[in-house]
């Protein structure tokens, strides 16, 4: 596992193939970092679909997407299970925001989270305009997650 990635520097470029709900609809589509870095970007890392935490988790972000979006910021949330997985994840818990995969774990090693034989650890990732990581979680067992208010405090900051 690489080192964790500090605040202040500039995160690391990624290409990961994922989807969002909209409507009925799930378009997946490939999210380039490149695409992002104009506004803030919130990365949450997670480690599996539809487990208990995970799901709190990514529902609460989903029905506090406006709160985000007010502020100029996008969610992605980023697992290590398939598109498929993540689209069945979204229709059961009407989730709004995209969600990525990263199977092979690439892109948390980037970041310094990706554990050997466990998966990723649950992390979250505020990126500035332009790129710098502005803000970061990572949780040593992962059992809590970051609420709503306190990220979007740390966005207001931008």
């Amino acid at each position: 596992m690489a080192g964790p990635i500090a605040t202040g520097n500039l995160a690391p470029e990624f290409g990961l193939l994922g989807g969002v709900l909209k409507g009925d609809e799930f378009t997946r589509e490939t999210y380039t970092f490149t695409t992002a870095r104009q506004h803030p970007l919130v990365l949450a890392f997670y480690p599996q679909d539809s487990s208990g935490v995970c799901t709190k988790q990514l529902c609460s972000y989903s029905s506090g997407l406006e709160q985000f979006t007010d502020l100029g910021a996008e969610v992605w949330g980023i697992s290590p299970q398939g598109v498929d997985s993540h689209e069945e994840f979204a229709r059961n818990n009407d989730l709004r925001l995209p969600l990525l995969s990263d199977p092979d774990r690439e892109v948390a090693r980037l970041f310094g989270i990706a554990v050997p034989g466990v998966g990723v650890r649950r992390s979250v990732f505020l990126i500035a305009p332009g790129g710098r990581i502005a803000w970061k979680h990572t949780a040593l067992v992962g059992l809590t997650y970051q609420p709503v208010e306190r990220l979007t405090a740390e966005l207001a900051l931008l």
